[in-house]
């Protein structure tokens, strides 16, 4: 079983971004170097405000669908709640 996250990323102008990958690291540096989402790429520097680890990438996907979908005051309560 490879590991997958869901992710929401705190965007220079304030705004959230939410996605999933396999590798966080890897994935962080390249929203940071323009190369990551299209949404991100002119809001730079993006920083990781909020995780979850899944066992399967399926579950990342779905967890990412669900995230998208909450309001931000909600995503603000789930990365308060994790720092």
């Amino acid at each position: 079983m490879s590991k997958a996250f869901t992710y929401i990323l705190e965007c220079a102008d304030g705004t959230l971004y939410v996605g999933w990958t396999t590798n966080l690291e890897r994935r962080l540096r390249a929203h940071n170097a323009g190369q990551g989402g299209r949404y991100t790429r002119g809001r730079r520097p993006v920083r990781l405000a909020y995780f979850e680890e899944h066992s399967t990438r399926r579950e990342a996907r779905r967890r990412e669908a669900v995230l998208r979908r909450l309001p931000r005051a909600m995503k603000l309560r789930l990365i308060a709640r994790s720092a």
